[in-house]
């Protein structure tokens, strides 16, 4: 089971030195519930020192898929490793719909960050006029194959997958329990289908579509949601440990 925090372009250096402080202090234990915050880049090595002892992991929003060059503006995965961090958040609808992304640029992103050691949380998810067509699961199966184009990888641990159902946030829509059970199944299964069934099965699929305190048990307690990849609901302390804690209940 994960929880992962992703502040997005919130919080300023302090912000999120505090933050971080916050949610050591309130997730506490989390036993067997694994716990990372992503805070934006310039706060990585503030944060790091503040989880430092702490049961709670790193992770970056994004990186570039060389190693080093002439990228203005981009960060590479061996500073993302110099400065602690365990895992990296790529192909985020957010940057597929600001920023062109495409999943063979996530493919070569998934690829770099395992060969340095870093745990990619591959995004992938269908937009509102997709599910109104119903193509989500087309939508999907061509993101997950393409984000692992040639791939290997042979421990679970090493990777993870989160389902957003972009038409499920800030539109007014809902995204039922059941629904994100129906996708998270679907996933699985393409995931036995590419890695055997005793890799798809330990794999974490965690859910992205705006998990709250309120919601998060509902949805946790699906048999294939696998813990949460948790937006607005990470600013706050108290409510990302509460969605820990209804983790563990789950």
């Amino acid at each position: 089971m994960l929880i992962a925090g992703n502040w997005k372009m919130n919080t300023d250096l302090a912000a999120a030195t505090q933050l971080a402080q916050d949610v050591v202090a309130a997730v506490g234990d989390p036993g067997a519930v694994q716990v990372a915050v992503c805070p934006p880049f310039i706060s990585l090595d503030a944060v790091f020192g503040a989880l430092r002892g702490s049961a709670v992991k790193l992770g970056a929003q994004n990186m570039h898929a060389a190693d080093a060059g002439a990228y203005t503006g981009e960060v590479a995965a061996p500073m993302l490793r110099s400065v602690g961090c365990d895992y990296v958040i790529l192909g985020h609808s957010e940057r597929r719909q600001y920023f062109g992304e495409t999943d063979a640029g996530v493919n070569a992103k998934v690829k770099q960050a395992l060969a340095n050691g870093l745990i990619p949380i591959i995004c992938v998810g269908e937009v509102l006029d997709e599910r109104r067509a119903g193509r989500e699961n087309e939508v999907v199966q061509t993101q997950v194959a393409g984000a692992l184009d040639g791939v290997s990888v042979d421990d679970p641990a090493r990777l993870v997958i989160a389902y957003e159902p972009v038409w499920a946030i800030g539109t007014g829509e809902t995204a039922t329990p059941a629904q994100a059970q129906d996708m998270h199944a679907f996933i699985r299964g393409l995931l036995s289908k590419r890695f055997g069934e005793s890799f798809a099965r330990d794999i974490h699929i965690l859910y992205g579509g705006s998990m709250k305190p309120a919601n998060a048990a509902d949805l946790l307690s699906q048999t294939d949601v696998d813990g949460g990849l948790i937006g607005g609901a990470s600013l706050k302390a108290d409510s990302f440990a509460a969605i820990v804690q209804a983790e563990q209940g789950a």
